[in-house]
Formats: C-alpha cells, sequence, structure tokens
C-alpha cells in the first residue's frame, strides 16, 4: 500500500515539475517570439509578392488537445495558487486509492468464515478454528482470532475482547480519510483566496490605467476565477472518492457487526456442549 502511495504522489509531483517549467519558459519564449517577428518583418520587406500570395491561402486554426488547452488554463490562473491546488488533488487522489485498495482487500467471505470455523468447533478442535482465522485475511477474521483467543474464559469476555477489537479496527478502515476532508476543503479554500487576489490586482490595474476600461478589468477577473473553477473540480473529484469509501466502511462495519454476533452466538453454543 505504502509503495502504490508513494508511486501516485511522485507521479503527480513530477507533472506538477514540468507544468512549473513550462510556466517559467513562458517568459524565455515571448522573448524568443518577439525576435521571431523582428525576423519576419525584415523578410517581408525584402519579399512583398511571396507575403501577398500566402495572404491569399486559407488560414487553418491548429486543433488545441485537451492537455494543451489545461496547461494554457493553468499558466493563466497563476503558477502559485494553481499548483496547490493541483498538490491538493495530486494528495487526495494517492489517499484515496490507497484506502480503496486496502478496503478491497479487507472485504471477506464472512458466510464461508463463520461455516468453516462452526465446523472446526464441532469437532473440538480450538486451534484449527484459530488457524483459519489466522490465515484469512481481513478484519472480521482478526476480530475472531482475539475473539478465540479468550474462548475458554466464557462467552462475556469473548464478546467484550470482539467489541474492543472491534472498535481499533474501525480506526485502522477510517485511517486517511481525515486528509481527504482536508484536501477537499482546502482546495477550493484555495481557489477563493486566488480570486480575491486576482480581484485586488484587477482594482490596482484599474487604479493605474486611471479609467474603468473592460480591457483592464477582463484580465483580473478571468485569472481570479480560474483559481475559484480549479479549486471547485478538485474538491468535487476528491468528494465523489470520499463518498464511496464511506459506503465501503459503512459495509464493512455491518458485515463486521453482524459477524461478531454470529461468533458470539457460535461460541455460547459451543461452551453449552462441552
Amino acid at each position: 500500500m505504502k509503495k502504490v502511495f508513494a508511486f501516485v504522489i511522485a507521479l503527480g509531483l513530477i507533472n506538477l515539475t514540468s507544468y512549473s517549467q513550462e510556466v517559467a519558459g513562458a517568459g524565455s519564449d515571448s522573448t524568443a517570439k518577439t525576435e521571431t517577428v523582428a525576423q519576419a518583418d525584415s523578410a517581408k520587406t525584402t519579399d512583398v509578392v511571396a507575403e501577398e500570395s500566402a495572404s491569399e491561402e486559407e488560414f487553418v486554426p491548429e486543433e488545441k488537445g485537451f492537455h494543451q488547452i489545461l496547461k494554457e488554463k493553468v499558466i493563466e490562473g497563476g503558477a502559485g495558487f494553481m499548483a496547490l491546488v493541483i498538490i491538493c488533488l495530486i494528495l487526495g487522489v494517492a489517499i484515496s486509492i490507497e484506502r480503496i485498495l486496502y478496503l478491497n482487500l479487507a472485504t471477506t467471505n464472512t458466510k464461508k468464515l463463520l461455516s468453516s470455523i462452526e465446523e472446526a468447533l464441532n469437532k473440538g478442535d480450538e486451534e484449527a478454528a484459530k488457524e483459519i482465522c489466522r490465515n484469512t485475511p481481513g478484519p472480521v477474521a482478526s476480530i475472531f482470532y482475539q475473539g478465540l483467543t479468550r474462548l475458554s474464559d466464557g462467552p462475556e469476555m469473548v464478546e467484550k475482547t470482539v467489541a474492543s477489537y472491534g472498535s481499533v479496527q474501525m480506526g485502522l478502515l477510517e485511517k486517511g480519510l481525515t486528509w481527504v476532508s482536508l484536501c477537499i476543503g482546502l482546495a477550493p479554500s484555495l481557489g477563493f483566496l486566488g480570486t480575491v487576489i486576482g480581484m485586488i490586482q484587477a482594482f490596482d490595474d484599474i487604479a493605474i490605467a486611471g479609467e474603468m476600461s473592460p480591457t483592464v478589468v477582463a484580465g483580473g477577473i478571468k485569472v481570479a476565477l480560474l483559481t475559484t473553477v480549479g479549486g471547485l473540480i478538485v474538491a468535487m473529484i476528491l468528494q465523489v472518492f470520499y463518498n464511496y469509501l464511506l459506503s465501503k466502511i459503512d459495509d464493512l462495519t455491518t458485515d463486521m457487526e453482524d459477524a461478531s454476533i454470529s461468533l458470539v452466538d457460535m461460541v455460547v453454543k459451543y461452551n453449552a456442549q462441552k
């Protein structure tokens, strides 16, 4: 699980680094474009006929892919705040994937497990019942094993042990959910913060220009709103993962409670037959 978690974070940080390098190179690209324009102007003055014939050709706009559009919007929204929002997305998705894998591996066929334990207890082989629990993965089998270790102390002690260890397993199932919840709340907050700062910059531009020009205002507002859109999208994506994890934990919790009641009834019956 830790290897998967580290791999997802490393992959996300590599992509984030590439975006940062592209943003940092935006200034140098603009300088190169200026030099290219100057060279093109000199070429036009020496070859007027070629320019006229080229202007008559139809202009075919280059289609941009989703990755290119996304990169442009991240750059337009501001590298600082958009990078923080992307980090929230990477951390939230990495934790969610690790939790999904853990919860799927924690799922146990409780009916088959209870049947195997009951068969072993009917034969009077307590060690075989414990061995079945040790060889079965998942929290239900771990709870059963702890309960069977108290089998000689009576059903009441078995019930207390199962309840106590069930709380421990619940904590393991819910591990990491607080960080996903933090990313869900932090991403839109960072977006709103970027929006406020962008609006302040827009008003500063208006003050410098000395007039309420749509051109001056539109640029700052566009940058401000892009950070909010990014934060809300990240929050919605992580909210889907979070709700799925909660539903999976609820299913496992219900399964653990039902199986624990069946185990206690089985222990009562076993002690009555002894």
